[in-house]
């Protein structure tokens, strides 16, 4: 097997590599490079596979723009945006916000859906890298974010939104999730309800472990023991958000009271409770506000983010970095609020769940 020099590894510094990096690397020519990158055929299996481990040890990428950038002199006038999933109101909510806030500068935002899945965030970053967009403001799964630090140090400016990254330093944008689940569980012990049920997202998303963690924090500081909390996680949609709020709702000893952690668990146990009728005896406040929770009977008291703030400043940050910034990361916190409009606002029946 062709071992290949390392020479281009110490110089690669805050420069993009080229493709005649990568074919002096794999010791091919500029068009072999350029057939193996696009997937063209008439390459052996063994320079194809030479060809893809020099991209991968000088972290290339290909540059889809590269010729209309040279011919117009300028940047791409692009941001590319990564979300949970872009049919989320609050993730539709954050898009329109940085729309709006970007558009004065004409600079259009591609926007995409990771769908909490960590193989997806790292294809769909490459496939923004390859569009040379001026910078990145996306929120993501993985475990840590480490594996954009060569992009980072080449002054590819990045934000995240609703999460904070791990293993990289850069700007954050997110809400105060502790403390607005903590005011949840306050509320409705406030409200006379000491059987609560907690319904959570999956647990490997780091806004949901701080929901849940502020929620039983604020459980225990009232002298309530958390261990009396019926916790179900890992719930991720409606239906099987509905499926554990029922089967909660059903039980030998079932809840006066549910926190659901986000809108679309919210959704699902608000249909459970309309399906068995409890509507008007179980109190119910959601984590994420929602277009017309106020209509609902009886209105969905919720715990409300602010994705149109999230947003905007995420639109600030990421166009301080390109103008030049280079201030320390810095995290910024947007408190939620409380909301009351009736469903969390319930006092606790004896007959709640019957």
């Amino acid at each position: 097997m062709t071992t290949m020099s390392n020479r281009y590894q110490s110089d690669s510094g805050r420069k993009r590599p080229t493709m005649k990096n990568v074919a002096d690397l794999a010791g091919v020519g500029i068009k072999t490079v350029s057939r193996v990158v696009n997937d063209e055929p008439g390459v052996s299996e063994a320079t194809r596979q030479r060809v893809m481990r020099a991209t991968e040890q000088l972290q290339y990428q290909l540059d889809i723009t590269a010729g209309s950038l040279k011919r117009s002199g300028r940047k791409t006038q692009s941001i590319g945006l990564l979300l949970p999933s872009v049919s989320n109101p609050f993730s539709g909510e954050i898009h329109r916000a940085m729309e709006d806030a970007l558009a004065v500068r004409g600079i259009a935002v591609f926007a995409a859906s990771l769908d909490d899945d960590p193989d997806r965030e790292r294809k769909l970053i490459s496939a923004f890298l390859g569009r040379r967009v001026d910078g990145l403001v996306l929120t993501t799964i993985a475990k840590s974010q480490a594996y954009m630090i060569p992009e980072h140090s080449r002054d590819l400016p990045l934000v995240f939104v609703d999460r904070e990254p791990a293993g990289i330093e850069a700007d954050a944008v997110v809400t105060d999730n502790e403390i607005g689940a903590a005011k949840a569980a306050a509320h409705l012990i406030q409200h006379g309800h000491t059987r609560l049920a907690y319904l959570g997202d999956r647990t490997d998303i780091q806004t949901a472990g701080r929901r849940r963690t502020g929620f039983l924090d604020g459980v225990g500081k009232a002298g309530i023991s958390t261990s009396g909390v019926a916790v179900r996680e890992n719930l991720h949609d409606e239906e099987t958000a509905f499926r554990a709020a029922h089967e909660l709702l059903t039980s030998e000893n079932p809840p006066t009271a549910v926190f659901s952690s986000q809108n679309l668990v919210t959704f699902g146990a608000m249909r459970a409770l309309r399906a068995l009728g409890l509507h008007h005896k179980v109190a119910l406040i959601g984590f994420d506000d929602f277009t017309l929770a106020d209509m609902m009977d009886p209105g969905i008291t919720v715990i409300a983010q602010h994705p149109e703030r999230i947003g905007k400043l995420a639109a600030e940050r990421i166009l301080a970095r390109i103008d030049g910034d280079e201030s320390p990361a810095q995290t910024y916190v947007i408190p939620t609020e409380l909301i009351q409009r009736g469903s969390g606002e319930i006092r606790p029946q004896a007959d709640a769940g019957k």
